[in-house]
């Protein structure tokens, strides 16, 4: 049956009940927050006066703040006054983890660092988000680009010569699931010792574990990598190809099995029947003779032709989409992959859209939006009564611009 996108009760959450601070701007912290947020976590988070600077970024940014901050309730405080960082270090102090993703030694300034609340709080679980783990770089800014760069993966995806980021955040998203991973690592340990503990996660790790595959490929072959552009490929059939209507179309055949039930779908016979083509390392080895068959051969189908045959047959396949499209595939509306929520800022802000949700269930459910992005400071004032500030001291404080 297909799964809704209903979402657990509470309790039945499993982080439900554990406080979350996050200090955290762009999008390696707000990663973090939004995977313990959507496994049931309060995560509240701590913006400036102006707000985070993500809610106002246009391109590619424009995504970031309504994607990455759901679930989340925002509390808008200015650090730089001494009584707006009081109120945060209090806000710290009711914490169960909090998680912060500045450059170094910005959290001591204004005593939020892991020493000085642990010290407060033994059970603090404390995580932090760089650019790189200590060592020789880690005062280097870092962004995703330069990671990506310096890392060995834009030199993976880009053509020879031509370095190439990859299409998404990936060491920004990465880092801050690590971070997670390590979050929930050590709120089990916490468990069994009564303590807490520093967690640190980085962009420039990340990068070098993602690309870890080439490095080993390196050290069992002797052969450096190629770019993806221009690898050798191990399968011979596994490729995009152009069909007769223009469109394009992933295709693949990365068995010996496969390989024959492709020839007789496409009826390629004679292709099937030569000893060049027998086995899959024979493809590869004949991969500058065999594609151009194949692309003319296939560009006699149209697209639709060629995914109705590959579906059919259960051969690999996938048609060449657009991040838009995604919206309506039919797939993930049934399943449960996306769910409605409120758009918080810019010129669309209060306009419903669908948001991705986390790629797994829990219990048979996916973990769903309990709260939209929130706005700038929405839940500025109960939290602050909820760490005692009465009416009066809540509106010196506003008056002081230690709050908004």
């Amino acid at each position: 049956m297909p799964q809704t996108n209903s979402v657990p009760t509470p309790h039945a959450l499993p982080l439900a009940g554990l406080r979350v601070v996050e200090f955290t701007h762009m999008v390696m912290g707000p990663t973090c927050g939004m995977v313990l947020a959507d496994m049931g976590a309060e995560v509240i988070k701590v913006e400036p006066i102006e707000g985070d600077r993500t809610r106002h970024l246009l391109g590619a940014g424009a995504g970031f703040f309504p994607m990455f901050n759901r679930n989340k309730k925002s509390v808008a405080i200015d650090l730089h006054q001494p009584e707006g960082a009081a109120v945060a270090r209090k806000l710290a102090l009711s914490a169960d983890v909090v998680l912060e993703n500045f450059k170094p030694d910005t959290m001591t300034k204004y005593g939020l660092d892991y020493a000085a609340l642990s010290a407060q709080n033994p059970k603090l679980i404390y995580v932090s988000h760089k650019g790189f783990l200590p060592g020789p770089y880690e005062h280097r800014t870092a962004l995703d680009e330069v990671v990506q760069m310096m890392g060995g993966l834009a030199y993976m995806t880009g053509r020879p010569g031509d370095p190439l980021r990859a299409g998404t955040s990936v060491n920004d998203i990465m880092g801050g699931m690590f971070g997670a991973i390590g979050a929930l690592g050590a709120l089990i340990q916490r468990g069994i010792t009564g303590r807490g503990q520093e967690v640190q996660s980085a962009l420039f790790e990340n990068n070098v574990f993602l690309v870890g595959q080439h490095m080993l490929q390196f050290a069992m072959t002797g052969q450096p990598a190629a770019p993806m552009p221009a690898r050798i490929s191990p399968w011979g059939v596994y490729d995009v190809f152009t069909a007769g209507d223009g469109e394009q179309i992933f295709i693949s055949a990365v068995s010996d099995a496969q390989w024959v039930t492709f020839c007789q779908v496409f009826e390629l016979a004679d292709l099937k029947a030569d000893p060049k083509y027998a086995t899959n390392n024979d493809r590869v080895r004949e991969r500058g003779v065999l594609l151009p068959v194949l692309r003319e051969r296939l560009g006699r189908y149209p697209a639709a032709e060629i995914a109705r045959l590959m579906e059919t047959h259960q051969l690999p396949y996938a048609p060449i989409r657009k991040p838009e499209e995604l919206f309506d595939d039919e797939h993930l509306l049934a399943t449960g992959g996306l769910a409605d929520m409120t758009l918080p800022d810019g010129p669309h802000a209060g306009e419903t859209s669908k948001a991705t949700l986390f790629p797994f269930t829990m219990d048979g459910q996916r973990l769903g939006v309990r709260l939209s992005p929130p706005m700038l400071g929405s839940h500025t004032d109960a939290l602050l009564a909820d760490l005692g500030y009465d009416p009066v001291g809540i509106q010196a404080l506003r008056q002081a611009r230690a709050v908004g």
